[in-house]
């Protein structure tokens, strides 16, 4: 049966428990995950678990897949998922739905917010991937749109093969923006070629970097999920850029040039997103004692200013060992199914979107 369909049947003898007590509706759906009590991390990072903190209903309201969150500049938390019946959510912090909209976004993944002239716009990564009508994963080139926080359209950006970029063969399915302080947008194609693709703020090409084929292998991405622009240094703004599959992150100028690696042994690793000194990033899958990648797995990851994890709520805590980072993985009794994206409010609370998690809205940690 359409997994989607099942859901859907489900979530409709639910919904009156859901309206009700988001908390009662969710453990009805999702028995097998922790109550909303728990604490989660370590350190100086330790959460409270709310997961029925999004104030929505199953059936005006239906999620597929939540990707990523944003916050934006009046403290609303902008959602983007896979549903086109409402590919953008926005929410206050209470978890109050306060508007949605969006129907043109089968493959919605990517989500980053630009400020310019004091207003907000929003750059959305429709990544190719779909699921037809009969539940089929299906593929198509992907595409970023810029718009305004009302969904009207600025301008989209294409496959790099219409300005003679990418060759016939070269895939484009982005996953991720990032935009530079002077307003260049840098796009990962992370499940397409693996290139980060610089254009300036109007979505004119400058250049692109990464791919799979350098002559030094590390300064190749493989899977380049996620990029951010790390602005801790004041005077040297980088580029952040997610190699998934190599468990790391990796370190270029805002000019493409490679800098540095970031191990993350047995975390892979989605987007980076950065709060004052410190990198989160939602983990998709671990792997297990004995080196094996696991299916909900996911959990969130913390580095301080020196890139060492500080915490990993959700999972094990961060060890190192002569000053090299062991693996960590998902608590026995798991949290969350797979970290997709963090994003931090203005309070330090985090706010966790998941990928192929059954359906669940994003899970809100509260700072304690």
């Amino acid at each position: 049966m359409n997994p989607r369909r099942t859901f859907m049947r489900n979530a409709a003898l639910a919904s009156a428990a859901v309206v009700a007590s988001p908390t009662l509706g969710f453990s009805i759906l999702h028995p097998e995950l922790q109550p909303e009590e728990t604490i989660i991390g370590h350190g100086g990072f330790k959460y409270k678990v709310d997961k029925g903190w999004a104030k929505i209903s199953v059936n005006s309201n239906p999620l597929f897949n939540c990707h990523e969150m944003v916050q934006d500049s009046k403290g609303r938390l902008i959602m983007l998922g896979d549903n086109t019946r409402n590919n953008i959510l926005i929410f206050d912090k209470s978890g109050a739905l306060l508007d949605y909209w969006g129907s043109s976004f089968p493959g919605g993944h990517g989500l980053s917010l630009s400020k310019e002239g004091g207003e907000d716009f929003l750059l959305i990564v429709d990544c190719g991937y779909y699921q037809d009508k009969y539940g089929s994963w299906k593929s198509q080139a992907g595409q970023v749109v810029k718009t305004d926080l009302t969904g009207r359209i600025i301008f989209t950006i294409g496959h790099p093969r219409t300005i003679g970029i990418y060759k016939d063969d070269e895939r484009f399915q982005p996953t991720e923006t990032a935009v530079a302080p002077n307003g260049d947008i840098y796009v990962a194609d992370g499940y397409g070629s693996d290139y980060i693709i610089q254009y300036n703020s109007k979505g004119q090409y400058i250049r692109h970097f990464g791919g799979r084929n350098n002559a030094n292998k590390e300064h190749n991405l493989v899977n380049a999920h996620g990029v951010a622009i790390d602005t801790r240094d004041k005077n040297n703004p980088v580029l952040v850029c997610t190699s998934r599959e190599e468990t790391c992150f990796k370190v270029f100028t805002l000019d493409g040039k490679f800098i540095k690696r970031i191990d993350m042994p047995g975390l892979y690793v989605c987007r980076p997103v950065m709060d004052d000194t410190n990198l989160y990033a939602g983990v998709c899958w671990s792997k297990d004692a004995a080196g094996n990648r696991q299916d909900g797995s996911g959990f969130v990851t913390i580095l301080d200013a020196n890139n060492k994890i500080v915490s990993n709520p959700g999972g094990t805590e961060p060890t190192y060992k002569n000053g090299v980072l062991l693996p960590s993985t998902a608590l026995s009794n798991r949290v969350f199914h797979h970290g997709h994206d963090v994003c931090v409010d203005n309070d330090k609370s985090v706010y966790v979107c998941q990928w192929n998690a059954n359906f669940t809205p994003p899970v809100k940690l509260t700072r304690v």
